[in-house]
């Protein structure tokens, strides 16, 4: 019997979990903050991010694989082609559904009045589910719109992840008191390590089955204002009406069924979507720790579809060596390859740090590298050839790939595309070209644990 292949765990944070848990917990005197807080909370984090994954490193290994694309797909139909709406279509179990109605919503002063607009709006049901949910003014906006929808008889249901609400604990009473059911996505104080390390990633609310949201916002101060000065985090988020909205729903009964043990049916959920609009767009979600690793299909196929240009707006570019190699040959072939990803301003060093040893080899083949200026991009997009667009939770990096569980929604239509590059655009003018520079010796455990940890995975 041949030898079962260990897993190492990914090393890095989940990545938006950041000091800004910490420093935006406003609600205590000093001296209260620094001591029921500030030390408590570094020592949490810490372990989430450091101790928990190399314990299960080792305590996990040999436990499970990861399955993932190894090497780059040859060029296939192109993105405008009905055999590439097909293949991403049916591979992400994403049909691509005809009649819908999108909004970009740009920045916290867009999307936070919109969300918390539907939700106050609500009649019959709000599922909700998100990774980043903090105890400072947003989080309570959010907690006084669900509770009031909740007593006013809503049936409110959400998730929110372990490590991504950590500071928002004391909400949780306060939300169940008043009837939303809420479920705490795999607590990290457990017995199962392995199960511990999958984190919720998804950024899900649907409002009456009817009008869903979706994007990379987290609930929290530091995505308010309009990306004006660091801040004021720079997001995407989308408003989405239509028939596509039951796979926004259906995204989140995976994991509420998952931790709920609950069906969730009826028309309150899954009431009958007429056309609202004409934009064709599907939902898919990924999880690893099931068997569903769609992000990374998504991306390959995104890239292989692509034959003039690829624009890439994510904060943490961490590719893999099979995405690096996708990228460097889609360039090759003559696709205008841009990337603007997360720049100084970032919420944890060791991402960037890492993204660095990828650097030489793609621009080498061609592939523009930028990186965002004056706040941190928390925005993730994907536009191939002004027609295809993937936007949502997932990263472009190891734990979006393989650990965390992601929702993203896929679109095909042209004037969408148009919206997003021209979006695009605006933020290449806010960024600048990466320097290239030899790894030098203070990075070389970095890179040398980042080649170990791909080969494992």
């Amino acid at each position: 019997m041949p030898k079962p292949r260990r897993q190492l765990v990914h090393i890095f944070p989940a990545s938006d979990v950041s000091l800004a848990t910490v420093s935006s917990l406003r609600m205590t005197s000093p001296s209260a903050f620094q001591k029921l807080v500030v030390r408590p909370m570094t020592v949490v984090c810490a372990i989430a991010r450091f101790v928990l994954p190399v314990g299960l490193a080792i305590v996990a290994g040999g436990c499970t694989s990861v399955r993932r694309v190894v090497k780059p797909l040859p060029a296939i139909s192109s993105v405008h082609s009905a055999d590439f709406s097909q293949a991403m279509g049916s591979m992400l179990g994403a049909t691509f559904l005809p009649g819908n109605r999108i909004r970009t919503l740009s920045n916290g002063d867009e999307i936070f009045p919109a969300m918390l607009g539907a939700i106050r709006e609500a009649r019959r049901t709000i599922t909700f589910e998100t990774f980043i949910f903090h105890h400072d003014e947003i989080g309570r906006k959010f907690v006084d719109a669900l509770t009031e929808r909740a007593r006013a008889g809503v049936e409110v249901k959400m998730i929110v992840d372990a490590i991504g609400s950590l500071d928002a604990a004391g909400y949780f009473g306060e939300l169940r008191a008043a009837g939303v059911e809420l479920e705490v996505y795999h607590p990290i104080w457990t017995t199962d390590l392995l199960r511990a390390t999958y984190r919720t990633h998804r950024k899900l609310l649907v409002v009456d089955g009817k009008v869903g949201f979706i994007g990379g916002v987290g609930i929290g101060d530091s995505w308010r204002g309009r990306s004006a000065g660091a801040s004021e985090w720079r997001e995407l988020h989308y408003r989405v009406e239509g028939p596509v909205v039951a796979q926004l729903q259906a995204a989140f009964h995976a994991n509420w069924f998952s931790a709920h043990h609950e069906i969730i049916l009826g028309p309150g959920y899954f009431p009958a979507l007429a056309a609202a609009g004409t934009v064709r767009a599907g939902a898919f979600f990924s999880a690893p720790h099931r068997g569903r690793y769609s992000v990374d299909l998504m991306y390959h196929l995104a890239i292989a579809g692509a034959r003039e240009s690829l624009l890439i707006e994510n904060p943490y570019f961490v590719p893999d060596t099979a995405l690096t190699d996708a990228l460097c040959a889609a360039a090759r072939r003559g696709v205008k390859v841009q990337v603007i990803m997360a720049g100084r301003h970032i919420d944890f060093s060791l991402v960037r740090m890492a993204s660095r040893q990828r650097w030489p080899r793609l621009r080498a083949a061609g592939v523009e590298l930028y990186e965002f200026q004056e706040t941190l991009l928390h925005s993730k997009l994907l536009v191939a050839d002004g027609y295809f667009v993937s936007v949502g939770s997932a990263n472009f990096d190891p734990r979006s790939l393989a650990l965390n569980d992601e929702a993203n929604l896929n679109v095909l239509d042209g004037p969408f595309a148009q919206e997003q590059v021209r979006i695009f655009r605006q933020d290449l003018a806010r960024s600048r070209p990466v320097k290239v520079e030899a790894t030098g010796f203070s990075e070389l455990p970095m890179h040398w644990i980042q080649e170990a940890f791909e080969r494992e995975l």
